[in-house]
């Protein structure tokens, strides 16, 4: 999958949670949608990017996201 493709996907959570008035409860929020929707390779990807690329194009609520929940973001590997 395109990195670009799921920066958006990312951006699109991290926008309707960003409406929560509590920023901690919003932060939580994405990285378990992320965790529970996001099959292993969309992960695996998201994070490469984040590695490779710093991030880019991330809003920063997103970025918090996956900085505060990496590791219940990484996928578990056989």
């Amino acid at each position: 999958m395109d990195a670009d493709n799921l920066v958006q996907m990312a951006n699109r959570i991290g926008s309707f949670f960003e409406a929560m008035p509590d920023r901690t409860e919003a932060i939580e929020g994405i990285a378990l949608h992320i965790q529970r929707y996001w099959e292993p390779r969309m992960r695996r990807e998201l994070l490469a990017h984040v590695d490779e690329a710093k991030g880019a194009g991330l809003s920063e609520i997103v970025r918090s996201a996956i900085d505060a929940y990496r590791a219940s973001l990484e996928p578990v590997t056989a």
